[in-house]
């Protein structure tokens, strides 16, 4: 109430507003306002300072409004003012688009019209809608992203079809979580004696004649994780017979999940002479100790032979690390016999030695043949202890029939002392030439294999009349 008695609101009336605060309370309630004329001349423009969007329209002022809109938002413009001219009721707010010459200069922009003014002055209140369009942009964008992905997975699940229904094997999905079915193909609805949409949902371990207290799926997951490589035997419910499951456990969708491969017990049998599953059971089962290894010297995989020579619980912990480190002499040894097979495909009977973390060097032979997996090279490597070796089966290396006869020849002739000074000479000439054969010539790799210095294996090869070979490393 003022002094006079006059109030400000009176039954929903619009206050009293002063005029120099009228602009900034616009500014406020709206991003941009825009002051015209009748016939659509610009004379103010009011920008809120929030709106980080709307710069430099200042220039607006005395031109036409229509300077700045595009064609399209122009002939808008002009038939919504018409209609405010006209007097019409509730105009309806309209959104143009503005226009710097031919280059859009921001967003689309709401206005809604209001007479301000008995001199015809016209407030357009705009509201900036690039915070909508650029949320209906982002719909858009995820309904198109959404429809690819269910085009894709509609194309995996028809391959998936495709392929389940194309192998002869029967196939099952058990979830470990819940033990139910997930999936079967037709070869497994036959073998269960079950039609596919009657198997499916039900409970894997009720196909199968076992106690009710054995959990079946439970024993399946940690047969999967365990090192033997025998089948899951089990006896199918009623007259189905005895089944083998190679089951196979993996995890999608955060959920533990196994594929079991069933395999009727008869069928089994008659796979022996399945060349993969006897390779592969000769190399968990076989007696010599056999790695795997990259080009590079990692070791891929190697089977319980190996690991016993080394005195490791577990091939996991030697995945990955160099087979040179158990070598005697390391990088040497290993080159040499890397070298030797990828000249000649493979290499017989390299006799060195082999050394765990813990364990004392035990004197081995080895045998590496080259091997290629698709475009990489890797080395196969069957190692023997040479403990077990039969003496009599023994192809170690002995002095030349021509040296022994030149030895024998000295007996009777020549005092022990130097007999012995001449088979010393033999045996030495004989490691230093397997030594330059076995490095194809390389004097460096030649001298750390026999344990001299260089200059030492130099003097040798002059004694004896063997410098004359090429060399690599000349």
């Amino acid at each position: 109430m003022t002094s006079r008695g006059t109030k400000y609101w009176n039954s929903g009336a619009i206050p009293l507003i002063a005029p120099e605060i009228l602009g900034d309370i616009i500014a406020q309630v709206a991003d941009v306002g825009v002051v015209i004329s009748e016939d659509g001349e610009v004379l103010s423009v009011l920008v809120n300072p929030s709106a980080t969007t709307f710069k430099g329209l200042d220039l607006w002022e005395g031109n036409d409004i229509r300077n700045f809109l595009t064609d399209e938002s122009n002939r808008k413009f002009d038939v919504r003012l018409a209609e405010f001219l006209d007097g019409a009721e509730n105009v309806r707010p309209i959104e143009l688009n503005h226009a710097d010459g031919s280059q859009l200069w921001g967003s689309p922009v709401r206005y809604s019209f209001h007479r301000i003014g008995p001199d015809g002055a016209i407030l357009l209140l705009g509201r900036d809608l690039q915070p909508i369009a650029d949320m209906q942009q982002q719909l858009v964008e995820a309904q198109l992203t959404l429809e690819r992905d269910y085009e894709d997975n509609r194309g995996f699940d028809t391959r998936f079809r495709v392929l389940m229904e194309s192998v002869s094997d029967a196939i099952v999905f058990v979830s470990v979580h819940t033990g139910q079915v997930i999936d079967a193909n037709s070869a497994a609805a036959t073998l269960i004696d079950r039609p596919s949409d009657r198997a499916i949902g039900s409970n894997f371990q009720s196909f199968f004649d076992v106690k009710k207290s054995v959990d079946m799926v439970q024993a399946l997951a940690n047969h999967a994780i365990s090192p033997s490589q025998k089948p899951f035997s089990a006896m199918l419910d009623g007259k189905g017979g005895q089944v083998e499951i190679v089951p196979v456990l993996y995890r999608a969708a955060g959920e533990k999940m196994l594929l079991c491969r069933l395999l009727p017990a008869g069928e089994s049998v008659a796979r022996t002479d399945d060349l993969n599953s006897n390779v592969l059971e000769l190399y968990h089962a076989g007696p010599e100790a056999i790695v795997f290894v990259s080009d590079t010297g990692d070791i891929l995989s190697a089977n319980d032979a190996f690991l016993d020579i080394l005195h490791v619980g577990h091939d996991i912990s030697l995945r990955g690390r160099s087979f040179a480190d158990y070598l005697q002499r390391g990088t040497v040894d290993f080159k040499v016999m890397t070298e030797n097979a990828q000249r000649a495909g493979r290499m017989r009977n390299y006799a060195t030695k082999m050394a765990g973390d813990y364990g004392s060097p035990r004197a081995v032979e080895i045998s590496v043949t080259k091997l290629t997996a698709g475009s990489k090279l890797l080395f196969a490597f069957v190692i023997r202890d040479a403990a077990k070796i039969d003496p009599s089966q023994s192809k170690a290396t002995s002095p030349s029939d021509d040296s022994m006869r030149s030895v024998v020849e000295l007996v009777g002739s020549a005092t022990l002392k130097d007999i012995v000074a001449e088979t010393t000479n033999v045996v030495e000439k004989m490691c230093i030439e397997t030594a330059v054969e076995l490095t194809m010539n390389n004097r460096v790799a030649a001298a750390e294999m026999l344990g001299l210095s260089r200059q030492s294996l130099y003097v040798k090869l002059r004694k004896f009349d063997l410098l004359n070979r090429d060399t690599d490393d000349e």
